[in-house]
């Protein structure tokens, strides 16, 4: 194992988003929302993206706003994982 004091060349990204699926067993999929210019005309465009999730404990719910951190590939679609449940659904 790497000494605890090394950190890594590049940070692993940190994304939020809301849970939209949470059907799968120990994975859900998470909707993030970015909004930025239109490089020409400036008027702001909503981009969104599907993200699998590992969620080790199935504890996202649906609605739920969590914040996800990038891993290694776990399968086929999962380079994701859950870090913590900012927000619960009401």
């Amino acid at each position: 194992m790497a000494d605890e004091t090394t950190t890594r060349p590049n940070a692993r990204k940190l994304r939020e988003g809301v849970v939209t699926s949470a059907g799968m067993d120990k994975t859900a999929v998470v909707t993030v929302t970015t909004r930025k210019p239109h490089p020409l005309y400036n008027k702001t465009m909503v981009r969104t993206k599907k993200l699998y999730v590992h969620d080790e404990t199935n504890d996202a719910k649906l609605g739920d706003k969590v914040r996800v951190q990038e891993t290694r590939p776990l399968s086929k679609l999962k380079r994701w994982r859950l870090v913590e449940v900012l927000e619960r659904a009401r």
